[in-house]
């Protein structure tokens, strides 16, 4: 696939997340952090936004998510034991 088609994909998948509510910059760490994955970045930002309305802290979320790969429980696990 050539870069702009690539490029015009990235562009595509960003503005779906953001259309969804989530912060710009939110958007483009979590499509940075999982390679470009539109599945897996919405997947990380649901699960930060809804560990960060139970109160935990965001630098931790982020961490726990990717030590886990975006698993719910095993993530809210870690998050309860810090």
């Amino acid at each position: 696939v050539c870069l702009p088609l690539q490029f015009l994909s990235y562009l595509g998948a960003c503005d779906r997340l953001l259309k969804q509510g989530y912060e710009e910059g939110q958007v483009e760490e979590a499509m940075e952090m999982f390679q470009y994955s539109e599945k897996q970045a919405a997947e990380f930002l649901h699960l930060l936004a809804q560990f960060n309305d139970m109160g935990f802290q965001q630098n931790e979320i982020k961490e726990v998510l990717l030590l886990c790969g975006n698993q719910r429980e095993r993530a809210l696990e870690e998050l309860v034991m810090k």
